[in-house]
């Protein structure tokens, strides 16, 4: 037994480590804003499981359907002196959800850009389900390795023709504090760069392999998240080099369906991830959206995918044919007030114009700290294991 206590320490918005209890806490709070319906026997495939968008699918599908299916992502596991990441502990308590709710579920720890992890994966499937109904992808990284040229790529967050100046949201002392971030021009290759980590060419790989060991049930479907979001984040994200990559994401789900798979990309709604957290503008951003409406959760949005991926309610797609789960964000009565919060807010109103506190428990929460009813001050086990 390894027991500690753990406190939050780190820099920013990342933390050295995770608190075991709060993230087990963290899969059983979004477990529980879950309705079950009644199980239908799907099996799915969800690569980049733990964190995130990924991690309210597999949740949503396996509390509200009872899905099973494999999980993929890409954790450390923890040493002598750092507790293992959040997702590690939110894959084993997922598994244990899982277990009880009398689920099979298998989560493979591996980089899913790799042959070899798609190899295992398969193998798995085979086994175990003969098949999967669905393939969620969701996958956010910061470098590739392509395995079959073995050049690496790193993405980068960048803007596109021009600099660009945001205003970002950050805190000293738990004080949140207001500033201007300056966005570099992102070069052609690191463009080309962030597609190939973050586009669509690995979904595609995943979506052969498939194929190609005939894995895919009769009604398969397939989707791939993604983001738009507002033009107040636009230059650095939808028009900047990760924009890119996700517009090839977008131009991927029309090729697939070309070759005749159910493939979609979905547009989620504005959320707090440790992805997004690390964006300039997004923190603030986010902020000032949940003061002046509120958030649609990953897991409210995730139910809504899961229903319209399994028929149990019509497709919400916009005209270029995307599922769109954050029509509630972009009306032009909710940006309008978004904007007029953002162009009015200063270092000396920032803690009253946006829900900055909240904002920064959200990040904590991440790595399962501020969790209601984790006692904190208890020790905790660290040394727990991958699930078999």
């Amino acid at each position: 037994m390894t027991e500690r206590v753990i406190k939050p320490l780190g820099r920013g918005f990342l933390f050295l480590d995770s608190h075991p209890a709060g993230c087990a806490q963290v899969v059983r709070d979004l477990a529980g804003q879950v309705e079950a319906r009644t199980a239908e026997r799907r099996t799915a495939l969800v690569v980049g499981s733990s964190s995130g968008y990924g991690l309210a699918a597999t949740i949503a599908g396996l509390a509200r359907y009872g899905v099973d299916g494999i999980g993929v992502c890409f954790e450390k596991a923890p040493t002598a002196r750092r507790t293992a990441t959040a997702g590690w502990y939110r894959t084993a308590e997922t598994a244990a959800l899982a277990a009880e709710l009398g689920r099979s579920w298998s989560f493979v720890n591996a980089d899913a850009f790799a042959d070899t992890t798609k190899d295992e994966v398969l193998d798995l499937i085979a086994e175990q389900f003969g098949g999967i109904d669905h393939l969620i992808y969701s996958v956010a990284a910061p470098r590739r390795v392509d395995p079959r040229s073995g050049e690496t790529y790193q993405s980068v967050l960048k803007a596109i023709g021009a600099e660009h100046t945001t205003k970002s949201l950050a805190f000293e002392d738990g004080a949140p504090v207001l500033q201007e971030v300056g966005i570099e021009v992102a070069t052609d290759d690191e463009i080309a760069q962030t597609v190939k980590v973050m586009g669509g060419e690995d979904w595609a790989r995943w979506v052969s392999a498939l194929q190609e060991r005939e894995l895919l049930k009769p009604g398969f479907n397939t989707v791939a998240l993604t983001y738009i979001g507002s033009e107040l984040t636009g230059p650095l994200y939808r028009q900047g080099s990760i924009g890119a990559a996700k517009a090839d994401l977008e131009q991927t789900a029309l090729k697939l369906a070309a070759d005749g798979v159910t493939a979609l990309t979905s547009v989620n709604g504005a959320a707090v991830t440790q992805a997004s957290s690390a964006i300039p503008g997004i923190g603030l951003y986010v902020s000032i959206l949940r003061k002046v409406i509120g958030l649609q959760t990953p897991v409210q949005q995730s139910i809504a995918l899961w229903d319209q991926l399994t028929g149990t309610a019509p497709l919400d797609l916009d005209d270029e044919g995307r599922i769109r789960l954050d029509r509630w964000e972009l009306t032009d009565e909710v940006q309008a007030d978004v904007r007029a919060v953002w162009e009015s807010a200063t270092k000396d109103n920032i803690a009253d114009v946006t829900d900055a506190e909240w904002f920064l428990a959200e990040v904590r929460r991440l790595y399962g700290f501020d969790v209601p009813g984790v006692d904190y001050a208890a020790e905790t086990e660290v040394d727990v294991e991958w699930p078999a």
